[in-house]
């Protein structure tokens, strides 16, 4: 079986998958497509204090799929399933005719990108900061809750923020979660 590009509609990728599968199953042929996916990563977005851990497309616009190409199986796909536009297609000149042709994405990339995929489902989450350096925060957690400060540093590892803090009027650097600070 090979790794094949499908082309979808923007931000319709999802969708089209899940209908491709109930195509194929309604279809009968299972045999012939081992899976059909949607590359994403992981990532923690903080917004208002609220840490919450979103799936973004690898590939935006784009599902692959393992199978053994049929002439139904390219029929479906090129026809039958609503936001998916086809392949992605190489030029093949026989007879003097041009027509286009999938083609199948090397081994390695495929490896590349299902490696990715794994690392993103198993490993650890990136997390996506929205704050910079010098920018005010409140704080909105802990013993320090209701007072203001500015961003001394950003530590994305570990998910934390220094904050310089003036507390009884002397310079106090605080070191805080994401989570306990939002934008003033």
């Amino acid at each position: 079986m090979k790794w094949y590009v499908l082309r979808t509609a923007g931000s319709k990728e999802k969708k089209a998958a899940e209908h491709l599968e109930k195509e194929i199953e309604r279809s009968g042929l299972q045999d012939q497509v081992a899976q059909v996916l949607v590359p994403v990563k992981r990532e923690i977005v903080t917004k208002n204090g609220k840490r919450k851990v979103v799936e973004k497309l690898l590939f935006p616009g784009y599902v692959l799929i393992q199978a053994v190409l049929s002439a139904e199986l390219e029929y479906i796909i090129r026809n039958l399933i609503p936001g998916m536009s086809g392949f992605l297609t190489e030029k093949k000149t026989s007879d003097g005719q041009t027509e286009r042709v999938p083609v199948p994405i090397r081994d390695d990339e495929a490896a590349r990108i299902l490696g990715h995929q794994d690392e993103s489902v198993d490993g650890p989450v990136e997390t996506e900061v929205n704050y910079e350096v010098g920018e005010s925060v409140k704080i909105t957690d802990g013993p320090f809750s209701g007072f203001n400060g500015t961003i001394d540093a950003i530590e994305e590892d570990r998910s934390r923020l220094k904050v310089i803090v003036v507390i009884f009027g002397r310079k106090t650097l605080l070191e805080l979660s994401f989570t306990q600070v939002t934008k003033e």
